[in-house]
């Protein structure tokens, strides 16, 4: 597949790597979305990212994921994505504690059977550790994850958001059914602490499960 995006500030490698991503997105979303689409939003998600990543090497691939998830996200608004499976948006501030606990314990309990994202209004350049610990307990790893951003297609594309204290900067669009939960915020906290925001995090994400209809695992 021949590069449509020239840049003058990535390295050999870098351009190297995020060339090697736009292939496997290219085969992973054949007859979906064109080239010119998928290096935008590959580009683009780079763009996330470069200003606040603390190991530039990781870059190309958190642009490859994100932009997965992204094109993922845009099938489903455009109607490619016909699978009917629910999507459920946890959006919180910085995208390092409850909505990362509320993702993995999510993904935990639905399986295949639904789609979990998570988000931040002001996205922090790494998973509070402390939260990583206590999912840990759960036998969940989340350590793979990465704080993000939310986008406009992602947003459009889940059938519910739940938002944990973002406040106004949390995206309001007219139709979506929204679910606003209270919870304390782990930033800060030992992991003796933020079990408890644990264990109400999972008690709600069981809640949900059942009102979507969703088969817990």
């Amino acid at each position: 597949m021949a590069n449509t995006y020239k840049r003058d500030d990535l390295t050999i490698d870098q351009q190297l790597a995020l060339d090697g991503a736009a292939a496997r997105l290219s085969d992973e979303f054949t007859g979906t979305f064109g080239t010119e689409t998928i290096e935008r939003f590959l580009h683009s998600s780079y763009d996330q990212f470069a200003d606040r990543a603390t190991v530039p090497n990781f870059l190309p691939l958190l642009a490859e994921r994100f932009a997965r998830q992204r094109l993922q996200a845009l099938a489903r608004i455009e109607g490619k994505d016909t699978s009917g499976t629910p999507i459920v948006l946890f959006l919180c501030v910085h995208n390092a504690g409850r909505s990362q606990m509320a993702l993995g314990l999510f993904t935990k309990l639905a399986g295949s059977h639904a789609i979990a994202w998570s988000g931040g209004s002001e996205p922090t350049d790494q998973i509070n550790p402390a939260a990583v610990e206590v999912m840990r307990e759960r036998g969940i790893d989340i350590m793979g994850e990465f704080p993000k951003p939310w986008t406009t297609e992602i947003v459009q594309a889940a059938d519910v958001v739940v938002t944990m204290g973002c406040g106004d900067a949390c995206p309001i669009y007219p139709g979506k059914r929204y679910l606003d939960w209270e919870l304390d915020d782990p930033a800060g906290k030992t992991v003796e602490e933020i079990r408890p925001i644990r264990d109400e995090i999972e008690r709600r994400v069981r809640t949900l499960l059942v009102e979507l209809d969703v088969p817990i695992a």
